[in-house]
């Protein structure tokens, strides 16, 4: 199996994906608009702030569900000229407008509220009405609750955002019935008041979906676990001395593309590591769904004893400097007496510049006669 044929694969995946989330994202639009409908009439019938601002909340909360479709169908769109990696990423853009939709609709219950305490309207409350609220808080509870869950199962951050914006919305209906019933009991109207404070958790609920959302456009590094794991997988194989230098893009949730380097023994033909590389390609996509596109290789020396003395030297000088993680890829080259190792220093090092030169100058003094060819390298999971 290729890369065109992993590739072939994973497209199959996405489209299973993309069902699941266009069918909980319509029994979203189905549930909030009925609820909508319900909350508009109750809240003008008994001139109640909170319920019509409910109501409004629920539209919202359907126009996020229809954002999360059109986002998961241009999501999954085939990759084309222009964009090689696909669409998928379309689907970050999606999950921000819905943050940014939640803090309108939070912003606007605020002014409301506010209004509302200003110049207060005493509310109408009836029986059937604050029924039709209860039953409503159920709804928006088992709702938040299921379209928060599919969103994880099936890493959908906006289906995520969409349930956690459903759950946010029973809190605001179950204040309703509160603010109702001290309303019925003492006279004292409290909606307002209790819709201002709803609505700045609203506000700060938006806010953090909003940063998680852009962290991920930037590009957060890759899963610790997912990258000890693939790594795992690939020192796995007979031959394999170790797995480095490993990169993890992603093109969207679940979509993930990398490439990573290999040790093996300098013994080995063309043909042998050839096989070996589209083993691994096979094996780390059946596992973890990840698409290496490309594996380099470091050779080891497996001929010459000595070589192997220097390396356990230059390890022992690499290694008494601070803060270095890795040092990987050794080879040492007689007959151009030529010396060349990658080393990973820690983002946590003061100044990984010139820990890395101290690096050169140590081995270098060992080894004067030496060329020497070391790479600062990074480990991108690193934790």
């Amino acid at each position: 199996m290729n890369n065109k044929a992993l590739s072939e694969t994973a497209q199959e995946n996405n489209i299973s994906r993309e069902k699941t989330i266009i069918r909980t994202s319509v029994i979203g639009i189905i549930a909030n608009v009925f609820l909508a409908s319900f909350k508009a009439v109750i809240g003008l019938l008994t001139n109640s702030i909170a319920i019509v601002l409910d109501a409004v909340n629920n539209i919202s909360d359907a126009g996020s569900s229809l954002i999360t479709i059109v986002g998961t169908k241009l999501a999954g769109k085939e990759p084309d000229k222009k964009h090689p990696f696909g669409y998928g990423r379309i689907e970050y853009l999606s999950a921000m407008i819905i943050s940014v939709i939640v803090m309108y609709a939070g912003i606007t219950s605020f002014v409301e509220s506010v209004k509302a305490i200003i110049t207060p309207a005493a509310p109408e409350y009836n029986a059937v009405s604050l029924i039709i609220v209860a039953v409503a808080v159920v709804v928006k509870i088992v709702l938040g609750i299921y379209v928060k869950s599919v969103g994880k199962r099936v890493n959908s951050d906006s289906l995520v955002n969409s349930g956690e914006d459903a759950t946010l919305d029973s809190i605001i209906s179950a204040s309703t019935l509160v603010a109702a019933v001290i309303f019925l009991l003492s006279g004292l109207s409290l909606e307002a008041w209790l819709g201002a404070i709803i609505s700045l958790v609203i506000i700060k609920s938006g806010l953090e979906m909003l940063k998680d959302t852009i962290s991920q456009i930037l590009g957060e590094r890759s899963d610790p676990d997912l990258a000890k794991s693939i790594k795992q997988t690939v020192t796995g194989f007979d031959g394999v001395q170790g797995a480095y230098d490993l990169v993890l893009n992603n093109y969207g949730p679940d979509v993930w593309n990398g490439s990573v380097h290999i040790e093996v023994p300098d013994t080995y033909s063309a043909d042998r590591i050839d096989r070996l590389i589209r083993e691994i390609q096979m094996a780390v996509y059946s596992k973890h769904q990840v698409i290496l596109t490309a594996i380099g290789v470091y050779s080891i020396n497996t001929k010459d004893d000595e070589a192997k003395a220097v390396e356990q030297k230059v390890r022992e000088i690499v290694f008494s400097y601070e803060h270095v993680l890795q040092m990987h890829g050794f080879y040492l080259t007689k007959e151009t007496n030529t010396i060349r190792f990658d080393v990973v220093i820690s983002f946590d090092a003061p100044d990984r510049r010139d820990t890395y030169k101290r690096i050169i100058d140590g081995v270098q003094k060992e080894y004067p006669g030496y060329q020497l060819q070391i790479a600062l390298d990074t480990d991108f999971s690193e934790e």
